[in-house]
């Protein structure tokens, strides 16, 4: 079972924004026969941890569409013309099986702005690889149906032509949650918990105490108090539990065998 957009909490501006491909690749016909061009693909920018991946996941997993996955590293290898390869490959699958989302994570590993220099210390193996890259988004014509993800924390090293429109037309930014979203973000993880008292009388509280947590440091938080319950042999995670899985993920854990000198 695949992730549904009920599954992702919080990133409700950014949630509004990829289900503009979902309607897309649900029903073309109504984007068509306006003469709207579809957008080819999106750019998810953020911070680590912020829950791009998963977007593009439940993305895949609404429109029930085909999901070819790759990350920016593997493309790139020692034998020169293999990276380009790799890329011409993953599109010739996509055009087959479309309508296809082709998601690209760490897209930063190959999309690395080109040098300018004329030296030779220019890695040539990687250009290529992103030549290519960009010949394929902009070569796919609109019959296609072929949507390109990619997912980055590093915009600012990413090549000019990547990011131009017809290609990587969309720029959604998922930032770190808000206060109502890690309460949502900690409801969604509580879930699965064995608590003493119900998630709601949890969640407002860890919310309130994680200024600046990301939905990867989150998940850390409720896994941490679930450990400490079982290690205290605990029959539920309770309220110490939780307080000790925060100060351990915000200041690391207690030493009890350093004690300060008179």
């Amino acid at each position: 079972m695949g992730v549904s957009f009920k599954d992702v909490a919080g990133m409700h501006e950014a949630k509004l924004e990829v289900r503009e491909f979902v309607d897309y690749l649900k029903s073309p016909e109504r984007f068509l026969q306006l003469g709207a061009k579809v957008p080819k693909g999106a750019l998810l920018l953020g911070p680590p941890g912020c829950g791009k991946t998963l977007l593009a996941k439940a993305v895949a997993t609404e429109a029930q569409v085909p999901f070819l996955a790759m990350a920016g590293a593997e493309f790139v290898e020692v034998i020169g013309g293999l990276g380009a390869a790799r890329v011409r490959s993953l599109f010739k699958e996509a055009r087959a099986r479309a309508p296809c989302i082709v998601y690209i994570d760490e897209i930063d590993a190959v999309g690395k702005k080109r040098s300018t220099t004329m030296s030779g210390f220019s890695n040539t193996e990687e250009e290529q690889t992103l030549n290519q890259l960009l010949v394929e988004m902009d070569g796919m014509g609109t019959t296609d149906h072929v949507i390109v993800l990619a997912s980055t924390n590093r915009a600012d090293i990413l090549d000019g032509a990547l990011m131009r429109p017809g290609r990587l037309d969309r720029h959604v930014f998922i930032d770190l949650p808000t206060l109502q979203e890690r309460r949502e973000i900690f409801e969604q993880h509580l879930k699965s918990l064995k608590l003493t008292q119900s998630s709601t009388f949890y969640s407002q509280r860890l919310a309130e105490l994680t200024p600046g947590f990301s939905g990867a440091d989150i998940a850390n938080i409720c896994n941490e108090a679930a450990l400490h319950a079982a290690r205290e042999g605990h029959t539920s995670v309770h309220t110490l539990n939780f307080e000790y899985a925060v100060e351990r993920v915000l200041a690391g854990t207690a030493k009890k065998s350093k004690i300060l000198s008179k």
